[in-house]
């Protein structure tokens, strides 16, 4: 049954789910009662969890069209025709509407 319960149903909006924050607390307070041995490698991870928390939501979907795109072996132009359809072949779900919207955001944030 095509479009029961939201099944096989195009999906407009991509939500983005942050955690990073409760990463960063594990790491900070796994830092706090670190031997100094451990120290280095925790402060390092801090520092990378710190960074990517302060990505913005944009940045994040640019980032995730990107890594949608090279799981399907895309490599030509992001703003092309081709990568929407590259990107609608990795995410089956996202409707046309999304996938523009996504690779709009892919364009103006770029790595």
């Amino acid at each position: 049954m095509p479009g029961f319960m939201g099944r096989n149903k195009k999906q407009d909006v991509v939500l983005v789910i942050r955690d990073a924050d409760m990463v960063a607390a594990a790491l900070t307070q796994a830092l706090a009662e670190a031997a100094p041995e451990e120290r280095p490698g925790l402060e390092r991870a801090v520092g990378l969890v710190e960074a990517a928390a302060a990505a913005t939501d944009d940045q994040l979907r640019a980032r995730w069209v990107r890594s949608r795109l090279a799981a399907v072996g895309f490599t030509g132009d992001v703003s092309s025709v081709a990568a929407v359809k590259a990107l609608r072949q990795a995410e089956p779900r996202l409707s046309l509407l999304a996938a523009v919207q996504l690779q709009r955001e892919a364009v103006a944030h770029p790595e």
